[in-house]
């Protein structure tokens, strides 16, 4: 395979596989870092290529072992937790994934034609809670449950991918299914579906998230909540959970920041309505929400100071 013939084939897969680095890593930042390594390792191995099978499925295994090495080899790159510029309530639980980071819907592909096998449809498969609870997986669990079911690869294929017996690439799948089953709803309760993307309803709700975040009316904010919602904070592990905790975090924060505007920006990531967040022209963030019927049940509020990584959100809407 010639030069220009391998980076013009590799360039069809390029996005696919980010988003595949991004959904075992948690990382836009590390999934980056992995994609580069994938494609060298790639050119470099291009001999070893017999096209047994399709070179889809070839860049597939690199990639996924480039990222199982990665966390083998460096575990999981956290950032510092950052500390807050008030004296927050004291949160309902820490969290466990510091490092997840958001993914600019501007990035997305459809996974190309996914096996009769898959299980998740392509929204569910890149939504921040999805991509979360493959962090907390094992990662050979969480590598063989997103190549059966998210691309819908058979385990007979899956298994060589990744050097085990079809027999343990099974077990892997049986323990991933159940430990994600596990983390879906711990507290089994049922939600209203989302609205569907840039939908009426969608639109609506987020233009009045956007007005009352705006104006700091915390009142206005509050009563768009689920009962049971949530507001996380990656890299920091504060979480507030239930109306009443988050409605305390939210004015001690409106009380620092009063006075100063808040400009946000709607965009999209994870399949999800976001925004991105100024507070006195300054980069403030990344909002993520998650929608269930008319309210509002989780608030991921990313702590990006980075200029550049908003920018990657700035065409997203």
């Amino acid at each position: 395979m010639a030069e220009i013939g391998f980076e013009q084939q590799v360039a069809a897969y390029r996005r696919e596989l980010l988003l595949h680095c991004y959904r075992l890593l948690g990382s836009l930042t590390d999934a980056e870092d992995v994609l580069q390594e994938t494609l060298l390792a790639a050119w470099r191995g291009l001999d070893g290529f017999e096209g047994r099978s399709s070179l889809r499925s070839w860049l597939y295994r690199i990639a996924t072992n480039r990222c199982l090495n990665a966390l083998r080899d460096g575990g999981r790159r956290v950032p510092p937790e950052p500390k807050p510029p008030f004296e927050p309530p004291p949160p309902s639980r820490r969290g466990d994934v510091p490092w997840l980071q958001p993914y600019p819907d501007t990035l997305l592909v459809p996974d190309a034609a996914p096996g009769p096998e898959a299980r998740f449809a392509a929204r569910e498969a890149v939504e921040l809670a999805f991509v979360a609870a493959l962090q907390r997986l094992p990662p050979r669990q969480a590598a063989v449950l997103v190549l059966r079911d998210v691309l819908g690869y058979p385990l007979g294929e899956v298994a060589p991918m990744l050097d085990v017996t079809p027999a343990a690439a099974k077990g892997l799948l049986q323990r991933a299914r159940a430990s994600l089953a596990r983390q879906a709803d711990p507290g089994g309760g049922r939600h209203a579906e989302a609205p569907a993307p840039g939908s009426a309803r969608e639109r609506e709700l987020v233009r009045r998230f956007a007005d009352a975040f705006t104006a700091g009316d915390i009142d206005t904010l509050v009563a768009l909540l689920t009962d049971d919602a949530w507001l996380a904070m990656p890299p920091a592990p504060h979480e507030y959970h239930g109306v009443a905790a988050i409605a305390s975090f939210l004015r001690a924060s409106a009380a620092r920041s009063a006075g100063r505007p808040v400009l946000l920006v709607p965009t999209r990531a994870n399949g999800q309505p976001a925004f991105t967040c100024r507070l006195a022209g300054e980069p403030a963030g990344v909002i993520v929400l998650t929608l269930a019927g008319d309210r509002v049940r989780g608030i991921t509020r990313f702590l990006v100071l980075d200029d550049g990584f908003l920018t990657r959100f700035a065409a997203g809407c």
